[in-house]
């Protein structure tokens, strides 16, 4: 938007979303909540670029030479670790925070291009269990949903300690998404807001947290893979106690990573960029010796096949989308515009996520709603998306001469920012410098 008077300046420190957002305290006296991702700009996957083979490096051609995507997870201590045909996972999102018809989506896809799922807070839903072929039981502080049968047949199970968004703490959903089904799942009372723990009620520490990690397996007799989920905030150490515990994979979340609701301040001021966060978990695990036996999955504002690629060069095993696992089912479609705008917003703005009331039938419990979502439809349109995706990813990985996407590495990128190069460990680019170990 313009200024009416080409004279008028606006201040870079209180900006008109600055002011709008003290006004609205002002005159709520409460903090606001949405769901979503930092909005801000932080250095991001797009401050690196790939050095493509030219005469120093020989390129693979793409109709003749095989570029594999291949992934196995959790063969650590597991008997039955996840086989997966591509490293794009799909992040944990709840029954409640989604329709049972958006959970039903993301299984159908991910299932078709052979990938995992996981369940998020709240428990596991017929519709989900049902098409999804790897499902991953997500173990949270809540507890809410918890049962022992489902982690007994759920694939994987994955003990959330933080999310991203919001590391240090809790989920939260609003009243109006607490029907009378997920009440009963989560056993709660219908309509009232529900705030989860920040922290799990049965232990303190690492040492607690290998406890809980041999229990779950003496549960599942060591047959499935047991996940580590962090947000990212003080990476290096939390990943290094990860390991120790236990955990056959770890789940590493940036702060560009969405949540269903939270409030904005922690969205927008907690945790460190995805970028910074995931060289710190490869050094950590490279120091155990443990770097490729503990496998490592990223999460948090991944978007295309370049980003897949960035995260397989710097060390990562596999990626989760979610954000972009929702655009994919129609969140944010350009034919709702004009219904997002009756709600205040707009196509391609719509994060009122919490609010339970979104036309494209995915982050809501209005079954009027929910039912406008076709779950075979969206689930095919996940599954293309997780396979451009993957093509993307192999297209740079040929041009740098690698047959498997895992062959990338750090040699293979350059950085255009001096903060990009110092967070990801690569040089600036046309220099040999990376910021902290000299010239």
């Amino acid at each position: 938007m313009t200024s009416p008077n080409p004279a008028l300046r606006e201040s870079a420190t209180f900006d008109r979303a600055t002011i709008a957002g003290i006004q609205r305290a002002a005159e709520t006296g409460i903090y606001d909540i949405r769901g979503g991702g930092a909005k801000r700009r932080v250095p991001h996957f797009d401050d690196l670029l790939f050095l493509g083979a030219s005469m120093s490096r020989y390129p693979l051609e793409g109709y003749r030479e095989r570029c594999d995507t291949d992934v196995v997870l959790g063969d650590r201590n597991a008997a039955y670790p996840l086989h997966l045909s591509t490293p794009v996972t799909i992040a944990g999102m709840s029954f409640g925070a989604l329709s049972g018809r958006a959970k039903e989506a993301l299984g159908r896809g991910a299932s078709e291009v052979g990938t995992s799922t996981t369940t998020g807070d709240g428990g596991m839903t017929p519709e989900e269990r049902g098409q999804s072929k790897h499902l991953v039981y997500q173990y949270l502080p809540s507890r809410y949903g918890m049962n022992p049968d489902h982690l007994r047949i759920a694939d994987a199970i994955e003990v959330v300690l933080g999310q991203g968004a919001k590391p240090g703490g809790g989920g939260m959903l609003l009243g109006q998404k607490i029907t009378e089904r997920v009440a009963g799942m989560r056993t709660l009372p219908m309509g009232v807001d529900q705030r989860s723990a920040c922290r799990h009620p049965d232990w303190t520490g690492p040492d607690d947290l290998e406890i809980k990690i041999r229990e779950l397996r003496e549960i599942t007799d060591w047959e499935k893979p047991v996940y580590v989920k962090i947000g990212a905030s003080r990476t290096y150490y939390d990943v290094k106690l990860a390991a120790k515990a236990g955990a056959d994979v770890i789940v590493l979340d940036g702060m560009q990573g969405g949540t269903a609701a939270t409030q904005d301040v922690f969205i927008e001021h907690v945790g460190i960029p995805t970028l910074a966060a995931l060289p710190q978990a490869v050094q950590a695990l490279q120091e155990e010796g443990l770097h490729r036996k503990v496998q490592l999955i990223v999460s948090g504002g991944i978007r295309n096949g370049a980003d897949l690629a960035k995260c397989m060069a710097l060390g990562a095993d596999a990626v989760a989308i979610g954000t972009a696992a929702l655009i994919a089912l129609g969140d944010n479609s350009p034919h709702l515009d004009e219904e997002y705008r009756a709600l205040g917003s707009a196509a391609g703005f719509y994060d009122e996520w919490q609010a339970g009331r979104d036309p494209a039938g995915i982050t809501t419990q209005d079954e009027e709603l929910a039912a406008r979502l076709d779950p075979v439809l969206a689930g095919r349109r996940l599954a293309n998306f997780i396979r451009v995706m993957t093509m993307e990813a192999q297209v740079i990985a040929r041009a740098c001469g690698k047959a498997h996407l895992h062959s990338l590495e750090p040699e293979d990128l350059v950085a255009l920012t001096i903060e990009a190069a110092a967070m990801a460990r690569v040089p600036l680019a046309g220099t040999s410098w990376i910021p902290g170990r000299g010239l």
